[in-house]
C-alpha cells in the first residue's frame, strides 16, 4: 500500500528529477540509459526463457553487463565530480562547511543512481537465472 502512494505522489517524480539534473545531464543520462537496457534485456530473457534458453542466457549476460556498465560510470561520474568540486574549492582558496557539503551531495548522486542501476536488475538477473535452471 506504502509503494502505491509513494507512485501516487507527484512529489515523488518532481524530487527524482531535480536530483536527477543536480547530478550532471551527461553522466546521469548514460547512467539512465544503462539502467533502462538492462531492464530492456532482464524482459526480453523472461520472454526466451521457455523458447529459447541459449537466447535467455545471452540476455541475462547483457543485462548483467549493462547494469555493472551504470555501477562504474556512476563511480566515474563521482570521481570526476569530485576532482571539479576540489578544484573550485583550490581557486577559491576557503570554503564554507555548507558549500563543501552541497559539492559532496552533487558529486554523490552519480554513485547512488549506479547503484540502483545495478542493485534492481541484478534481482531480476537472480531470478531469471534461478527460471532457466529450472
Amino acid at each position: 500500500m506504502n509503494t502505491l502512494i509513494l507512485l501516487q505522489n507527484p512529489s515523488f517524480f518532481s524530487e527524482l528529477s531535480k536530483r536527477f539534473n543536480e547530478g550532471g545531464l551527461f553522466f546521469m543520462s548514460l547512467i539512465l540509459i544503462c539502467f533502462l537496457l538492462a531492464f530492456a534485456f532482464l524482459i526480453l530473457g523472461f520472454l526466451y526463457v521457455k523458447k529459447n534458453i541459449t537466447k535467455s542466457k545471452k540476455m541475462t549476460s547483457l543485462a548483467s553487463d549493462i547494469s555493472v556498465l551504470g555501477l562504474v560510470i556512476g563511480f566515474l561520474g563521482s570521481t570526476i565530480g569530485m576532482i571539479a568540486a576540489f578544484d573550485a574549492i583550490d581557486a577559491i582558496g576557503d570554503i564554507s562547511q555548507g558549500n563543501m557539503a552541497a559539492g559532496l551531495k552533487i558529486a554523490f548522486l552519480t554513485t547512488v543512481f549506479g547503484c540502483i542501476t545495478f542493485i534492481l536488475p541484478r534481482i531480476g538477473i537472480i531470478i531469471l537465472r534461478a527460471l532457466q535452471k529450472s
